[in-house]
């Protein structure tokens, strides 16, 4: 049987971001990894991806801290380039996905604060999907199942009929768990290989 639906992740499969904010650091007189240190640590970030707070208050809890931290650095311009980006995505990820059958609802199943349709938007990813499953509007995150089940609804699917992608081992564990195929993320080859073996490819995709 094909299947019907695609979850696929999108920060470390479609989109990815530069690890090396060293340049915006020098230049606001930061020391190397100071934004992301606060900015990742789960008391920063989780109730921003988890729908508590909103993209804003997490930035602005990033900004306080940072001013705290490091009162004679120039924290506001970093927080400013900093969150000027909105990534880059993977044309050949693209690429693959877009070779599944016309059937195949595809859905963007993701962690993320409330700034993700605007990140989709700037990234030109607006409309790619047939819907979107975002953390923060769920208030439920990945790996817990509930996600995944909403994420199954939006696609109009069972599990039994769904496909899921994701770089994060856990996630793909957990989506596994539910009876949904799923695929830990490496390489747009290995995304390949994995939908033209579970059928969502269409047959004339090279």
């Amino acid at each position: 049987m094909h299947p019907s639906a695609l979850l696929v992740d999108l920060d470390g499969v479609i989109r990815f971001w530069s690890n090396d904010d060293s340049h915006i650091e020098t230049a606001c007189d930061l020391p190397p990894g100071a934004i992301r240190r606060i900015a990742f640590a789960p008391e920063f970030l989780l109730p921003a991806v988890s729908g508590a707070i909103p993209d804003e208050a997490w930035r602005a809890n990033i900004l306080s801290e940072l001013r705290r931290l490091h009162p004679a650095s120039n924290v506001d311009e970093a927080m400013a380039k900093w969150s000027a980006s909105h990534g880059e995505t993977d044309p050949e990820v693209l690429d693959v996905i877009a070779q599944c059958r016309p059937n195949v609802r595809v859905v963007l199943a993701t962690n993320a604060t409330s700034r993700l349709s605007a990140d989709l938007r700037a990234l030109g990813l607006d409309g790619r999907f047939h819907a979107v499953a975002n953390s923060s509007e769920f208030r439920i995150m990945k790996p817990q199942a509930e996600f995944y089940t909403s994420a199954l609804k939006l696609a109009a699917a069972e599990p039994g009929e769904a496909l899921y992608v994701d770089d994060s081992l856990p996630n793909v564990e957990a989506a596994a768990q539910l009876g949904i195929r799923s695929h830990h993320f490496a390489d747009p080859a290995g995304l390949l290989r994995f939908l033209r073996q579970s059928g969502a490819m269409c047959e004339q995709a090279p």
